[in-house]
């Protein structure tokens, strides 16, 4: 499993958001560096942002959760075209898990277990 894992949990219909699209950044510089991307399986999950055996650096990381591909699909106008999500690793080699909480008009995020 990839040290950094998100959930994607569409909490307007109670369900899992699948298909939602997702890419981790390494705060480098002035810019950012692409670690990884996905796309959230039928359980709203992404657990391969990283490959298994990589470690964690501390430092400043972001996911952009792309969810306007989501609720496109299903015909929905959201107010929220993509989420970012920034945080800042200082222990490195642990496992970070970022879920989101998203409808339409709205989204919440915490640092999981």
């Amino acid at each position: 499993m990839s040290a950094i894992t998100t959930h994607v949990l569409d909490v307007s219909r109670g369900l899992p958001a699948a298909g939602v699209p997702v890419t981790l950044r390494l705060k480098d510089g002035d810019g950012w560096l692409e670690l990884g991307s996905g796309t959230t399986d039928d359980d709203g999950r992404l657990r391969t942002l990283l490959p298994a055996d990589q470690p964690l650096g501390a430092g400043t990381y972001l996911l952009r959760f792309d969810t306007g591909v989501y609720f496109a699909k299903d015909a929905v106008a959201g107010f929220y075209p993509e989420v970012t999500v920034a945080f800042t690793i200082r222990e490195p080699g642990g496992h970070y898990h970022v879920p989101l909480l998203l409808s339409p008009y709205g989204y919440s995020t915490y640092r999981g277990s």
